[in-house]
């Protein structure tokens, strides 16, 4: 069958799907993967088909406008406030990505849909195709539960009834683009616009869509009150190329002492990635650390580094993180699963989005220092945190234990079953 795969975002919100696309085409089906551009060269590395989508919107987050967003965008006032500066710049950019997803699907003809709720013109596509749609998150966001909130609302004590409700406001952010998706729906693909209710949970026709959950069970427990068309499979874990090798400056210095310390934002460093560098540097020298400091796409600065901290560009995070004592990074959900699945304690310093959701699960977990949002980050503080990521035998085996289960997990064959009985049921 063929399977078209649409999500947007960082490479954080790329890799999981590209693991899911792999897993799907090992057993059996012709899967394309559409998303931003910029990571055309690694979904073809990977051996899958390429859907083209614009990487303006992407890296608009680049930006002055974007990094000053990322730094505001913790909590729901944050939110708001960042939406709404970015609102003029974005909408365009996101009506651009729907049209080239839609392309992209007229060459794939796909038989099924998999998609991030971002990519707004999926469940169109899906219709438009007589496929049946799945979503595939890696955060709980848009399923209701009386458990907890969704991702970006803040936990109040209120309980179920507030956090049900809570997720209401999920659905009215996603309703400011109702008339872009139904412009988009007359226009390019002779559909008629989505009756009242539908286009976020149910298909134009009312059929509840399946929902995927890309995360472990062991992390964040199945709320009983979701309904039968919900599921958790575990993470979708990309597996490491067995032909990459470290370079030999990484490799003796992971052999010349200590075990260090691993730091590394991701594409995130806000507007000021020297501060947050300075910060980093006094931190790990204050803990007696030695320390990686990853300078990915974020930008951190990595000049005149003190000969205990070793800066790289990347490595694959399967391959580095379990010979870490701890991970500090900005809790991505990648990221995140990525130091679990290493048994090795995390301290998260959220920046936006779902990162303070995984800093407060892996705090009440008992497998990382309270989180550190990124506003209140300081020197004294971050080196606090590290030390008794590094240095609490308790926290220790907390990790060790959580990734042993979380390694006994396999998320990817778990989702391509589900997907496959949907296909079954088409």
């Amino acid at each position: 069958m063929k399977i078209f795969i649409v999500t947007f975002g960082s490479r954080g919100d790329v890799q999981p799907y590209v693991a899911l696309g792999k897993g799907l085409q090992d057993a059996g089906h012709q899967v394309t993967v559409c998303t931003a551009v910029d990571f055309e060269p690694f979904i073809r590395e990977n051996g899958l088909e390429y859907g083209y989508m614009s990487g303006d919107l992407l890296r608009l987050m680049d930006t002055d406008a974007g990094r000053e967003a990322m730094e505001e965008t913790v909590g729901l006032l944050g939110s708001l406030k960042s939406m709404v500066k970015l609102t003029r710049q974005t909408k365009p950019l996101t009506r651009q990505t729907m049209l080239d997803s839609w392309a992209a699907a007229q060459e794939a003809q796909p038989d099924l849909v998999i998609y991030h709720p971002k990519a707004l013109a999926a469940v169109s596509i899906a219709e438009a195709f007589n496929a049946p749609p799945v979503m595939a998150l890696l955060q709980p966001m848009i399923v209701p539960t009386a458990d907890f909130p969704p991702t970006g609302m803040p936990s109040l004590p209120l309980g179920g009834t507030y956090n049900r409700l809570s997720y209401k406001a999920i659905a009215a952010g996603f309703s400011v683009y109702t008339g872009m998706v139904n412009e988009m729906r007359r226009e390019q693909m002779g559909l008629e616009k989505f009756p009242k209710g539908t286009g976020l949970y149910r298909t134009a026709a009312g059929k509840a869509i399946p929902v995927m959950h890309g995360f472990s069970r062991q992390v964040i427990p199945r709320p009983a009150d979701w309904p039968d068309s919900a599921t958790i499979t575990g993470y979708w874990f990309l597996e490491r190329g067995e032909d990459w090798q470290p370079s030999a400056e990484l490799a003796d210095f992971l052999a010349a002492g200590e075990t260090p310390v691993y730091v590394g934002f991701g594409s995130m460093a806000g507007k000021n990635p020297a501060r947050l560098t300075k910060i980093v540097i006094a931190a790990l020298l204050q803990a007696n650390v030695r320390g990686i400091l990853a300078s990915g796409w974020g930008g951190l600065e990595t000049a005149d580094l003190p000969p205990s901290i070793l800066p790289i560009e990347s490595a694959p995070h399967d391959w580095l993180f379990p010979q870490m004592a701890a991970v500090v990074h900005h809790g991505g959900a990648g990221t995140t699963a990525a130091g679990l699945r290493a048994g090795r304690p995390s301290v998260i310093c959220p920046f936006m989005g779902d990162q303070p959701l995984w800093g407060g699960r892996v705090h009440a977990l008992g497998v990382g220092p309270a989180p550190i949002p990124q506003k209140k980050l300081s020197a004294d503080g971050l080196a606090a945190a590290i030390k008794t990521a590094v240095h609490d035998e308790r926290m220790q085996a907390n990790a060790a234990a959580l990734g042993q289960k979380i390694r006994a997990e396999d998320g990817v064959e778990t989702a391509v079953a589900i997907i496959e009985k949907i296909l079954e049921a088409r």
